[in-house]
């Protein structure tokens, strides 16, 4: 009875590290450096493109509208500034959204 137990033990095992070895190949080639790179480039691009978008938008603005000669405000240090604030929550997003997969996979491991 214990040499069966021992063999389904032993089974289950090999398995388990097979599954685990599968995962493995199928992830490694995704979490290399370029996948490194792109998600720097991402994240880099998800914070300028915002905070060109408001500057361009407060520069059109400052000189079409509600300009500097008012003397009250820049639009276009306002606007970007607050492309800056939306860039960095959109960073933020795809940072933790990583993080969360990563984790997610690290328990998925301990569980097998």
């Amino acid at each position: 009875m214990s040499d069966l137990n021992d063999k389904n033990k032993f089974t289950q095992e090999v398995g388990a590290k097979a599954k685990r070895k599968q995962r493995a190949r199928r992830n490694s080639s995704s979490h290399g450096v370029w996948f490194g790179l792109g998600m720097m480039g991402l994240i880099g691009w998800s914070v300028v493109v915002p905070t060109l978008l408001g500057a361009m938008l407060g520069i059109w603005l400052d000189n079409r509208h509600l300009g500097v000669r008012s003397g009250v405000h820049s639009w276009t240090l306002s606007l970007m500034i607050i492309g800056l604030i939306i860039g960095c929550l959109n960073a933020w997003y795809w940072v933790d959204k990583e993080d969360k997969e990563m984790r997610a996979e690290q328990e998925d491991d301990k569980d097998e």
